[in-house]
């Protein structure tokens, strides 16, 4: 009987299948890392196209907060025009008013009285005297009182000084307001018509 040997058969089939199998293997690494090389490739480009964008962001915005600072700064300054107008409009619409005052502290001094300090913040006066009694204080608040410039004299302090055996002075203290002719008519007028409008509303309220 005869007998065949297949074992060179088989060898070599295994070794071509083996070829076939590195082969695969070879492609399989191939595709893969060309697919590797170019997902790499596509996400540089996109983080470059992003840093891109990302740097354009900060250029934008890096000129708006130079605009924003620009702003601020017009802003202060016309503040700063605005305010300086309105101290210089000030100071020449009460240009007239401070000779006003003053004449009106001379017409309202009563014989026998005499003002020896005058301290002026904003509306209110203080005003530091010395008198030869005290009707003659009361004749200056009285006459403060009247006047169209001034308003609501308020007696700070009153004390007598004795300055030898006989003579003797009392020395006083107030403040007075200053004031507009014409404003405190304005402010009464106001005054009547808020008190009408709630006289108004009470007279409705009862009738409901």
């Amino acid at each position: 009987m005869a007998r065949i040997n297949l074992l060179p058969w088989r060898e070599q089939l295994r070794e071509e299948r083996k070829q076939r199998f590195i082969a695969a293997m070879g492609g399989v690494l191939l595709v893969a890392g060309g697919l590797v090389f170019l997902g790499g490739q596509y996400l540089n480009s996109a983080i470059e196209q992003q840093n891109a964008r990302n740097n354009y962001v900060k250029r934008e915005i890096a000129a708006l907060d130079a605009r924003i600072a620009e702003i601020k700064d017009l802003r202060e300054r016309r503040a700063q025009l605005l305010e300086r107008m309105k101290i210089i409009q000030d100071l020449q619409g009460n240009r007239p008013i401070i000779g006003h005052i003053f004449d009106q502290l001379v017409r309202t001094l009563p014989d026998g009285v005499f003002f020896t300090a005058i301290d002026r913040k904003g509306d209110l006066i203080s005003i530091v005297g010395s008198a030869e009694s005290n009707n003659r204080v009361s004749s200056l608040m009285r006459n403060l009182d009247a006047s169209e410039w001034l308003k609501s004299p308020n007696l700070a302090e009153v004390k007598a000084i004795t300055a030898g055996e006989v003579d003797q002075a009392n020395v006083f203290k107030l403040t007075v307001k200053q004031t507009r002719p014409g404003v405190l008519e304005e402010e009464s007028v106001s005054t009547g018509k808020a008190a009408g409008g709630k006289a108004r509303q009470k007279k409705s309220g009862k009738k409901s």
